[in-house]
């Protein structure tokens, strides 16, 4: 019989590693000449997994309004192509470069049909990370990891700000009973990120000249069952999904000024 981690055990190795695989130096801000770029693609390999539903068991006509009864947990999107959504793409041993300049819609979270739109935020350390409900009913944003904030949003359309100080990764779920609901967000200390689009595909410009590694890091899409968490408003105990470990892979990329390099990752279930 497999042996299921404890959760709080689980966060503490995955935040401790997590804090370790995000780390960056010091990064200084230069001028860039000759600097090249790096785009790609991550792309699924084999048979595509069944898509992670969760029963909608809270507040239906809110979350639910064309009544599937099941909302998908998001975890894997792979489009028609074979491209996968929603991985995170870095360069790690990137010490200078342009301004830390990142997608602002990456930096502005909603909750609306009581999902986390958009599904995987980008925040630049020490900048500022902007949340609001479209839903009328109560939502928490409950973080675990870099930050660790438990914010309640009883009323739509208030915007509540928090400046992100800590690099990593954080963890976003819903004390409020809505227990499907999950994102991920990564606080960072340079602008060499990217989240692949629903092709897969990813860019990075003004890169400069170098060899560097480059890494492909998505959340994992396997469902190893469910753990036991707390409805603020009911004060009970409430089941919510308990997923798999992050998937990460790692290449050489080497960048060379004025030019374009490409780098392509062929992610599997295995």
């Amino acid at each position: 019989m497999r042996r299921v981690v404890p959760r709080s055990l689980f966060f503490t190795f995955f935040f401790a590693a997590s804090a370790v695989s995000f780390a960056q130096g010091d990064y200084k801000v230069i001028t860039v000449t000759d600097g090249g770029t790096i785009s790609g693609t991550v792309k699924w390999s084999g048979p595509v997994p069944h898509a992670l539903t969760f029963p909608i068991t809270k507040d239906p006509k809110i979350c639910d309004p064309d009544s599937t009864k099941t909302r998908d947990l998001e975890r894997l999107i792979v489009g028609p192509q074979g491209g996968v959504a929603n991985t995170i793409v870095y360069l790690k041993n990137i010490t200078g470069g342009k301004a830390l300049e990142l997608p602002e819609q990456r930096r502005h979270l909603n909750q609306k049909k009581c999902r986390y739109i958009p599904h995987i935020l980008l925040v630049p350390q020490n900048a500022t990370l902007s949340m609001m409900s479209s839903d009328a009913t109560l939502h928490t944003i409950h973080m675990q990891g870099a930050a660790t904030f438990n914010l309640p949003f009883p009323f739509t359309d208030r915007v509540a700000t928090r400046s992100m100080s800590t690099r990593g990764l954080v963890h976003l779920r819903c004390n409020g009973g809505h227990v499907w609901m999950n994102a991920e967000m990564m606080v960072v200390s340079h602008p060499y990120y990217a989240v692949t689009d629903e092709s897969g595909n990813f860019e990075f410009t003004d890169v400069p000249p170098g060899t560097y590694q480059i890494v492909a890091w998505h959340e994992g899409w396997n469902l190893l069952g469910k753990e036991h968490a707390y409805d603020v408003l009911t004060e009970r105990s409430v089941e919510r999904p308990l997923f798999s470990e992050p998937r990460t892979w790692e290449k050489s990329v080497t960048v060379s000024g004025n030019q374009a390099s490409t780098v392509s990752f062929v992610v599997s279930n295995k």
